[in-house]
């Protein structure tokens, strides 16, 4: 499997470089091509899925992991769509930025350029196959996929109605790779080509990013896992920040923007947490708190020092009454995973502060945790959510799959005399 590997990988980086040469009206056309292709193939798409859907339930797969598998004509309908989307979104690639006179008279700028061809190692989700390579392509960058195994003959079919789309246009089909295996000493040796693979991207839970990242001689997107804090500060509107509460924590609890731990400022704890209690119960929110707030809500489980590093993703919700803003922020610190942490206040100061001392990819004033997506903060669309800072950070749109470099006008300045 090695070297089949290698040569998929040399044949997508070759391929790659076509693809960073087209102008954005030829990507766009080509995007369109595969979107008309991921329509004309839905039934066997479904057919596919049908196949995953059978082993899932025979395997004893839960309820909420099935569903995630499950494609139908609306969620092919969304699939198609988002290509659609992705077309319309402004293209990075050929941006001149900065330019500058230096007094030798040279101008210099840099322009932005796809990174090459970058791996994505994802779980569960079919509909991150057309995402994932959607995005890549746009920003003309080739792009290597491996999914899992729950979803093996779903991803084969989408990919082939993908390449279907692509082996109209200009450029090789390549351009889209699928590792035809989901055996796991063959992504362990995927990750070990950084000849030919410039990013890598693990999409799924931390078992497999911890993996990635331990294995990989290529540099990884990391996202661990989202634990995210809402800080309601002495000065909070209450109401406003019980709306947060809620939207964070119960609108959808399985995503990493969910919020997972609530610390309220000890002044303000006997009105709000009781208040908390009472809306969040009706939600059949399960509470873990500290020893201040079962004062405050009796029936509140005893919260441990595990609760507090938890990413639970679902109806659960560690809280801690602080007390003041310095210990909030030192908590955050501590059980924090760079995600997504929010303040809710009146006082424009502590806001400020708050946004300058919390070191996250996204850092919300009086706003719900649920706005960290790509497509909310006006990306588009995502492939992706970075905790560490190289070289993204946060969601990351068309933009985060590019790098920049140099360009230098002249009219004949070298740097020393030169005599002929």
């Amino acid at each position: 499997m090695e070297n089949e590997l290698i040569k998929l990988a040399q044949k997508c980086k070759i391929a790659s470089r076509k693809l960073a040469a087209l102008d954005t009206n030829s990507k766009n056309i080509l995007l369109t091509s595969m979107a008309e292709s991921l329509n004309n193939s839905r039934d066997k798409i479904i057919a596919a899925n049908e196949t995953d859907l059978k082993a899932a339930e025979e395997k004893g797969l839960s309820g909420a992991l099935v569903d995630r598998l499950r494609l139908n004509d609306d969620r092919i309908d969304s699939m198609i769509n988002a290509i659609k989307e992705i077309v319309q979104l402004n293209d990075p690639v050929g941006e001149i930025e900065s330019v500058k006179t230096r007094p030798n008279g040279i101008q210099v700028g840099t322009i932005r350029i796809p990174l090459g061809v970058i791996a994505i190692i994802y779980e569960a989700r079919p509909n991150v196959t057309s995402d994932a390579a959607a995005l890549c392509i746009k920003s003309g960058n080739g792009v290597i996929l491996r999914g899992g195994s729950e979803a093996f003959n779903s991803n084969v079919a989408i990919v082939e109605a993908l390449k279907s789309g692509i082996e109209e246009s200009a450029v090789s089909p390549d351009i889209l790779t699928f590792i035809p295996t989901t055996d796991r000493e063959a992504m362990v040796e995927l990750l070990k080509l950084e000849e030919y693979i410039d990013l890598v991207i693990p999409r799924g839970g931390e078992g497999l990013i911890r993996f990635v990242s331990q294995n990989s001689r290529i540099p990884v997107i990391k996202h661990y896992k989202g634990v995210c804090h809402l800080y309601v500060d002495k000065d909070a509107d209450l109401e406003l920040a019980l709306n947060l509460l809620i939207d964070g924590k119960t609108s959808r609890p399985a995503v990493c923007n969910a919020l997972e731990t609530l610390l309220v400022h000890k002044d303000i704890a006997d009105i709000f947490l009781p208040a908390a209690a009472s809306v969040l119960k009706k939600k059949k929110v399960e509470i873990r708190g500290c020893g201040r707030t079962i004062e405050f809500i009796p029936d509140a489980k005893a919260a441990t020092e595990e609760d507090y590093y938890a990413e639970y993703l679902d109806l659960i919700i560690a809280v801690k009454v602080v007390e003041d803003y310095d210990e909030a922020v030192e908590h955050i610190a501590k059980y924090g995973s760079n995600h997504t942490d929010v303040i809710a206040t009146r006082n424009i100061f502590t806001a400020r502060k708050f946004i300058k001392d919390v070191d996250s990819s996204s850092v919300m004033v009086n706003a719900s945790s649920r706005f960290a997506d790509g497509g909310e903060l006006g990306l588009g669309a995502e492939i992706g959510i970075s905790t560490s800072k190289l070289h993204a950070y946060g969601p990351m749109g068309l933009e985060a799959l590019t790098t920049k470099k140099f360009i230098v006008f002249g009219e004949g300045q070298t740097r020393h005399n030169v005599e002929l």
